[in-house]
């Protein structure tokens, strides 16, 4: 029997290593910190996480692998590609503007939330999504999800004695297992039907299952992708989403909207695009539809949120989400009409990538708001631009680029690289739906933007409007500003960082 030993590469798994080893850290010096001190935690997780990114720059020369079968060194377990690094990139540049929104937000709650759980728990989390991108066999694959899965529902409900935290950490808690399991079922049958976890080999012996075996391995392949359905958000896996992201710390919301949204879709893009080229005439169209049904359901849900209700922008933001999914299913689905799937593959990266930046930095100015406005509502955001007006116009703009609109270049951008991936496609319907989803979503978006410039009911707090703002609140808007008007101004780099080698 071929043995699975070989040597490891620690530079090629050095950025989930690093934010793993940081989170065990963490959990060891909480233990001896006094209460007093315990902020520090944060910037030990700030500076692991800005390390762990760092070190995705050693790989950005060649593509890496390891963990490899010693008889063939061609099919391994972990690759360091460009796909990977650029998911990873993602992710922990995600995961660091969420914990710089997460070192405010443990101040303002105080004992409510234990710095040291919740760190841990957070990096822990990092650590699986940072490496379910470099998987490259079924069970790596599985592993890392978990580990990126059951860290974010203790931490989604963490807040001590808050019943909507709790309720949230159930919803996401069953959904999340509903779908492993029904993974876990599906891959088993592929196993079976295979003989091998590795996704190329997969991909090999899939197209020649035995006539005995056929119908198991088209039954695994279904139950597989609804699994992994679940886990992006798309319709109709997607009731959890508003009510979770509402009983979650905010930062923790912001955490999934963008980090939780990168491990489904490329576990999907593995699963689908690397292990399952052979079914593609089944997986494609179920993917395009379900990316109409799910840009469709998320912006309705968006359009019919009350402004005065409580958690209004939470809760728009969370629609919001779900509708964005929908347009990062559709390179995906293209990949499988497409001679070029790689070339649609990059398109969903680069729009993961614009959808990561603005979405994060309106999490930071929705935090920034919810520090006075404990409700959170739309309608607080009314004469914001009286009050904090470089803040408004940082609102203005991530809201511009979520719908696709000048000055939100990047934005306007993101959507026609999906756009011309499904034209390219022969998807043509599945474009049309798209342009009748962004027309819906300017509605809502161009309401909140308008909202922010409008008179104050009231005369603004000139003190609460002189009121410095937290360090770390400031970093995350400054990051994610800087960062939305540098691509909005050369677009065309994301495009070139989003070239991926998967093949």
């Amino acid at each position: 029997m071929t043995s699975l030993v070989q040597s490891v590469d620690w530079l090629a798994i050095a950025p989930p290593t690093v934010a793993a080893v940081v989170g065990l850290v963490v959990l060891v010096a909480d233990l001896f910190l006094a209460e007093s001190r315990k902020p520090l935690l944060g910037w030990i997780a700030v500076a692991g996480l800005a390390a762990a990114a760092l070190m995705l720059l050693p790989l950005l020369d060649a593509d890496r692998s390891t963990f490899c079968l010693v008889g063939d060194t061609e099919v391994c377990s972990y690759t360091a590609d460009r796909f990977t690094l650029v998911i990873q990139f993602l992710v922990l540049g995600g995961a660091l503007l969420s914990a710089l929104l997460s070192v405010t937000a443990l101040k303002d709650f105080g004992k409510r939330l234990p710095e040291g759980e919740y760190w841990f728990l957070f990096l822990s989390s990092a650590a699986g999504a940072a490496l379910l991108p470099a998987s490259r066999d079924l069970a790596t694959l599985v592993v890392a999800l978990e580990v990126a899965s059951l860290p974010a529902f203790a931490l989604v409900g963490l807040r001590h004695g808050d019943r909507r935290s709790s309720e949230a950490a159930l919803k996401f808690f069953l959904s999340s297992v509903t779908a492993t399991a029904v993974s876990l079922l599906g891959i088993s049958f592929v196993y079976a039907a295979t003989g091998t976890l590795h996704l190329t080999r997969v991909a090999e012996r899939i197209q020649d299952v035995d006539g005995q075996l056929a119908t198991l391995a088209q039954t695994g392949v279904v139950l597989t992708l609804v699994g992994f359905a679940f886990k992006t958000a798309a319709v109709p896996f997607h009731f959890w989403v508003p009510d979770t992201y509402v009983g979650a710390p905010l930062p923790i919301a912001a955490y999934l909207s963008v980090i939780g949204k990168a491990v489904g879709f490329s576990g999907l893009i593995l699963v689908t695009v690397v292990a399952l080229p052979s079914y593609a005439d089944a997986w494609a169209p179920a993917l395009a539809v379900l990316a109409a049904l799910t840009m469709t359901a998320g912006n309705v849900g968006a359009l019919r949120q009350q402004s005065t209700r409580a958690y209004s922008a939470v809760r728009l933001l969370a629609w919001s989400s779900v509708g964005q999914a929908g347009y990062l299913l559709v390179p995906i689905a293209a990949a499988g009409y497409s001679d070029d799937p790689e070339k649609s593959v990059g398109s969903t990266l680069a729009y993961a990538l614009m959808y990561g930046a603005v979405n994060l930095g309106a999490f930071a100015v929705a935090a920034l708001v919810g520090r006075a406005h404990r409700l959170n509502r739309v309608a607080d955001y009314r004469g914001l631009y009286a009050a904090r007006p470089l803040t408004a116009l940082l609102m203005g703009f991530f809201l511009l680029c979520l719908a696709g609109l000048p000055p939100g270049v990047i934005g306007l951008f993101a959507k026609v690289t999906v756009f011309a991936a499904a034209v390219h496609a022969g998807l043509g319907w599945l474009a049309v739906v798209m342009a009748v989803n962004v027309v819906i979503a300017l509605v809502y978006y161009l309401r909140w933007t308008a909202l922010l410039f409008r008179a104050p009911e009231t005369a603004p707090d000139g003190e609460a409007a002189a009121h410095r703002l937290p360090a770390p609140l400031t970093a995350a808007l400054a990051l994610t500003g800087v960062l939305g008007i540098v691509l909005s101004g050369a677009p065309q780099l994301v495009l070139r960082f989003t070239e991926t080698g998967l093949f």
